[in-house]
């Protein structure tokens, strides 16, 4: 006796992805198919139809996750512009109030320096945007550019040549032609913008590693249970039967077994970002230091002045009254060289606004990768609201025994309805895990005040994944500092401004590059080839 049954394609999980053409699944029943995933038995489906469904499955759950990982990358970006534009206010606020003030009230002892303050908040930019710099050495070598130009600048008719200028460095070193403003603001900077620039890079690596592991295909086993899952009930003549609470989760944390594996270093990286944010407020914040960078070079500039006459006799003491360029200009005219009072500017509110919504989001995004099971099984399934004998447990209307697997790999190996080889995890989920640790330890570091090398920043490293995770409209390409065309070599540093506290050597001064070995490898063959002995 043959029958026939109309049967309906559930909507929630099935509308996730529009195909064209629609499958008919109203045929004649049948028991001579060899169905390779539903149960054998009496069937509404042919195999042709068996393996159309169980490729829709696997679209449509690929579909549902990629629609999960949107609504989160979203959430981050959101947040990284706002940040990031909050910061590079800041910072051009800062720039925009010295070009107005400092050029009425220093005059030529301003104007004549203005490249030297255009360079110094270029560099500030490119350092929080990512750029391979040492920010301690940046403001060393802008302090010991501005000395050099402003000392000039008294003495247009003087000749300072290298190694005069070698000595006034020496001088400097030991007078402090600035006061305490060159070491205050290395100090609070360094504290404030690596707080901020390892915040937004955090942001930036969160949204990436979604991005990357939402594109992780599903295997093969994950579709066959899927299907089974989804659409074997349909298969089996009872369409009105909804896929158990236990057995949709099962499921599903065999299929994500490998992104529930995240949960750990996803949670560290929030919790870091989240405490992170403390630095932002107090005298070496964000909010006050990056704003107010004018207000600590005019304290310089009062300070030199208040100096320049001790300063000027003690180098011509120690270094001899230099010599004078009969071509050269006559004595400046000193007009215009008074004092600048500045005053910080007050915090908008924005940043906080900002922190609290940051923080609320974060909070709530900890568990997204052990979630998306319960997620998936309760907002894209039509699952049934209770383990009964009412549900479609993968065989059968009826109820369904197993127990619920735990999170992670390692609980999938006896997952009754998805077979998993623990021993062969997903590279391209370990490669984010990496850069989740990387972060975290770089933020960590942040937050203590270290700017550690981003790559360094854990033992074991990766060759491919995120990478910095920031955007490059957001941060820019890492520039090397030796090569920005903005800058000249420096040759006359002030070693006190950085060195005598807590100088950090850079990685590149650290490690030699393996061009540089090789080079020097066969310069040294060549010399032992010409050493030899010739025979004739």
């Amino acid at each position: 006796m043959k029958h026939s049954h109309p049967v309906s394609v559930p909507q929630p999980l099935a509308a996730t992805l529009p195909l064209s053409g629609s499958l008919d699944l109203t045929t004649r029943g049948t028991s001579c198919e060899h169905l390779r995933i539903c149960s054998q038995g009496y069937t509404c489906c042919t195999s042709e139809m068996e393996e159309n469904l169980a490729n829709r499955s696997r679209a449509e759950l690929e579909t549902a996750l990629l629609d999960s990982g949107r609504a989160l990358q979203a959430t981050l970006a959101s947040q990284l512009r706002g940040f990031d534009g909050h910061f590079q206010l800041l910072l051009n606020d800062s720039e925009r109030a010295l070009q107005d003030a400092f050029p009425s009230a220093y005059g030529e002892l301003y104007t004549q320096s203005a490249k030297a303050f255009r360079d110094l908040y270029a560099e500030l930019r490119l350092y929080y945007r990512g750029a391979n710099l040492q920010l301690e050495d940046t403001l060393a070598e802008f302090w010991a550019r501005l000395l050099e130009r402003l000392f000039r600048q008294p003495h247009p008719q003087r000749l300072l040549p290298d190694d005069y200028l070698d000595c006034l460095g020496k001088q400097a070193e030991a007078l402090r032609p600035f006061g305490d403003a060159p070491r205050e603001l290395r100090l609070r900077a360094t504290r404030a913008f690596v707080a901020a620039r390892a915040f937004v890079q955090g942001l930036g690596v969160a949204g990436d590693v979604v991005r990357k592991v939402a594109q992780v295909p599903l295997g093969p086993e994950c579709s066959r249970a899927v299907m089974k899952l989804v659409y074997c009930a349909h298969c089996l003549g009872v369409p009105s039967a909804r896929p158990c609470p236990d057995y949709c989760r099962n499921v599903f944390k065999g299929c994500l077994a490998n992104q529930a594996d995240l949960d750990a270093e996803w949670r560290n990286l929030l919790d870091s970002m989240v405490v992170i944010t403390d630095k932002f407020w107090g005298p070496s914040g964000a909010e006050s230091v990056i704003g107010n960078v004018h207000v600590w070079l005019a304290e310089a500039i009062n300070a030199l002045q208040d100096n320049r006459d001790t300063l000027t006799a003690k180098v011509i003491q120690s270094c001899g009254n230099p010599k004078v360029n009969p071509q050269g200009p006559g004595p400046e005219d000193k007009r215009h060289q008074g004092k600048l009072v500045l005053q910080e500017k007050p915090p908008t509110g924005t940043l906080e606004r900002l922190v609290s919504e940051a923080k609320a989001q974060l909070r709530d995004a900890q568990d997204f990768w052990i979630s998306l099971p319960g997620t998936l099984c309760s907002e894209k399934m039509a699952m049934s609201a209770a383990s009964d004998d009412r549900c479609w447990n993968g065989m059968a209307k009826g109820r369904y025994l197993p127990e619920v697997m735990g999170d992670g790999l390692a609980n999938q190996i006896n997952n009754p309805e998805v077979e998993v080889d623990i021993t062969k995890p997903d590279m391209t989920i370990r490669q984010q895990i990496m850069q989740l640790k990387i972060m975290t330890n770089r933020l960590r570091s942040a937050y203590n005040g270290e700017d550690s090398d981003f790559q360094d920043a854990s033992d074991d490293g990766s060759g491919s994944g995120s990478g910095d995770g920031c955007p490059e409209d957001i941060c820019g390409r890492r520039t090397d500092r030796k090569s920005s065309s903005s800058r000249t070599p420096l040759t006359h540093a002030l070693p006190g401004l950085s060195e005598q506290e807590g100088h950090k050597t850079s990685r590149a001064a650290r490690c030699p590059q393996p061009r540089t070995a090789l080079l020097l490898l066969l310069v040294l063959a060549l010399v032992l080839s010409a050493a030899r002995p010739r025979w004739r």
